[in-house]
């Protein structure tokens, strides 16, 4: 049953982005070329609520449906750590012309070439998964 419901769920998340023109290489294109500011205001809403939802959740203990503590583990304030997996990041968004939400959006609306960009992306976590120990964090 749950697993139905989280399936409602990411299908209307998905139709969001899609009618939102989250999904659409044309908004992403003209947000990297600084060109609209409609990407920075579905972002910047994104980030807030987040960041809201963190505060709520650290201030007022809440817990899970299943009433255990919800914690979240602090990271490292590593400024090389965030640089460069943000430019990594920032490249295969700016390439594949979407980040990983839309790209499962962007195949289930019939766009196919997403397929190879899915399978590259995890691949391409595989990958980081087997090298984690060797990188510096």
């Amino acid at each position: 049953m749950k697993s139905i419901i989280y399936l409602i769920i990411g299908v209307f998340f998905g139709i969001v982005l899609f009618k939102s023109e989250a999904a659409s290489w044309f908004r992403i294109y003209e947000m990297f070329q600084f060109g609209s500011f409609h990407m920075y205001g579905i972002i910047g809403t994104a980030v807030i609520t987040g960041t809201l939802l963190i505060q709520m959740i650290k201030r007022n203990r809440l817990k899970t449906f299943y009433g255990e503590h919800i914690y979240i583990t602090p990271k490292e304030k590593k400024l090389t750590r965030y640089l460069l997996g943000g430019i990594i990041f920032g490249l295969g968004w700016a390439l594949a012309g979407a980040c990983p939400g839309p790209m499962f959006v962007l195949l289930g609306a019939g766009y196919l070439p997403m397929f190879i960009v899915i399978i590259s992306a995890i691949l391409g976590t595989f990958l980081y998964g087997l090298l984690k120990d060797k990188l510096p964090h």
